[in-house]
């Protein structure tokens, strides 16, 4: 059967992109569909405008330390509004360059829905085009829980729209965007509550970093509700009231709610059920080690599959089904020492195994190693704030599992580290290897 393309990919995300634009490289013919912006969630409601508020934080957050090295007191003014608009300025250029990246690479470009027809046919603005291999790549959305008055908070996607600054923001969910949320808007002067199921925020990290970062974010003001779930919802002329649940019952006065209980893949409405692909529990498409769904001919990557939900994992998921679909070389994506960073203030980032995990599979042979220590930045003001590291060490050879950091700079740090973890380092290469001093980076190299 002759085909329109070799390769239709259904969303133009970080994995769909990449998984485009490689497969061209090898000679295949390929469309993309996308029915929203270039870029997916990452780049138009998630990574690129939520870094952009991080900076924007910190410069609040320098101000504040400005007076302890020396400069005269100052007073500014955050502009929202303005800074919003040039965040948007900005994503709107990186569309512009996808579009240029999908031109060079004589990938077509389908602003359009996609759903399928039949195992190799998919319809699209009411006409069918048919492809040898389909790749799903349309990532996933915010959940909401199904409280009374759920409908006047916002997600993640509504917090880059807001037309003004809230003076007070409650936040429903401690996983790495509520804690960044929390981070951001309290840095820009916003009065933050959390509010977490668990005792403490970010489940998944290592315990260690969880209770450092919760501790530093408390410092710096965001008050934090454990133990605690959201049960309604009102709306007055003057504020939105929470109510919350713990022993008791309380109510949580906000101008903003901003809803951080967890994603779901985009998997309804493509017509999936028509094609054979079969679905798991939370909706994610099952996929096996090279990407490959239950129907033979459909793959897919990313946030709506039941692995790791990173940019940078469904950058290589996609790069690794081009690979091995039209490069004919197999490839398939290693999960073990992913690092990943929480991008608060404090700043946490890990990869390998947490403590618990290790202890899990190694038992007593697992030892670890901490320090806590006041950043030099720190040292010439009255912010007390402690750095954090940590590692996770098994047997006499003390293999390095995991790395684990909070403090200044720790993403860039771990993702160093990364590599060498990955390679089987030991606590002794670490303690051999000089660091670069004065560095947060060289208290790795100086574990007593």
């Amino acid at each position: 059967m002759a085909f329109d393309y070799d390769l239709f990919v259904i969303g133009a995300g970080p994995g769909g992109l990449a998984a485009a634009k490689k497969a061209a490289s090898y000679g295949a013919r390929v469309a993309i569909a996308e029915q929203e912006a270039l870029g997916g969630t990452c780049v138009n409601r998630g990574c690129t405008p939520k870094k952009f508020i991080v900076h924007a934080a910190d410069v609040a957050l320098q101000d504040q330390l400005a007076h302890s090295y020396g400069w005269s007191d100052c007073k500014r003014h955050f502009d929202w509004t303005k800074f919003i608009k040039s965040v948007h300025q900005e994503i709107e250029n990186i569309h512009g360059s996808y579009l240029d990246q999908l031109q060079k690479a004589g990938v077509e470009l389908i602003p359009s829905k996609a759903t399928f027809v039949d195992p190799h046919t998919i319809e699209i603005h009411g006409r069918k085009v048919t492809a040898d291999k389909i790749l799903i790549a349309v990532g996933g959305h915010p959940l909401k829980p199904e409280i009374p008055g759920i409908e006047f908070s916002i997600s993640s996607r509504q917090m880059f729209d807001l037309p003004y600054l809230p003076k007070r923001l409650a936040i429903i969910g401690g996983g790495y965007i509520g804690v960044e949320f929390s981070s951001m808007m309290n840095a820009l002067g916003c009065e933050v509550t959390l509010i977490d199921r668990d005792e403490m925020i970010l489940s998944g990290f290592d315990d260690d970093i969880r209770s450092c970062v919760q501790e530093g974010l408390s410092k710096r003001g965001v008050k934090f509700i454990g133990n605690s779930t959201a049960k309604e919802i009102k709306f007055s002329e003057e504020c939105l009231l929470l109510t919350i649940s713990d022993k008791s019952e309380k109510i949580i006065t906000a101008d903003t709610i901003l809803v951080a209980t967890g994603r779901a893949p985009n998997t309804k409405n493509l017509g999936l059920e028509k094609v054979g692909v079969s679905l798991g529990e939370k909706g994610e498409i099952k996929v096996d080690e090279y990407s490959r769904t239950t129907q033979e001919n459909i793959f897919a990557v990313g946030d709506c599959t039941n692995r790791m939900q990173l940019t940078p994992v469904a950058k290589a998921e996609a790069i690794a089904f081009a690979d091995t679909v039209f490069g004919k070389k197999q490839q398939k994506v290693s999960y073990d020492y992913v690092p990943s960073a929480v991008f608060a203030r404090p700043e946490a980032a890990s990869v390998g195994m947490s403590e618990a995990k290790a202890k899990e599979k190694f038992g007593e042979s697992v030892k670890c190693y901490r320090d806590r220590f006041q950043p030099l930045l720190l040292q010439l003001t009255q912010d007390e704030q402690q750095a954090t590291i940590k590692l996770v060490v098994e047997g006499e050879s003390e293999r390095v599992l995991g790395a684990h950091m909070v403090g200044e700079n720790a993403a860039d740090i771990i993702q160093s580290l990364a590599v060498a973890i990955r390679k089987g380092i030991t606590k002794q290469d670490l303690d051999e290897t000089l660091g670069i001093h004065p560095t947060s980076g060289e208290e790795f190299h100086l574990f007593e």
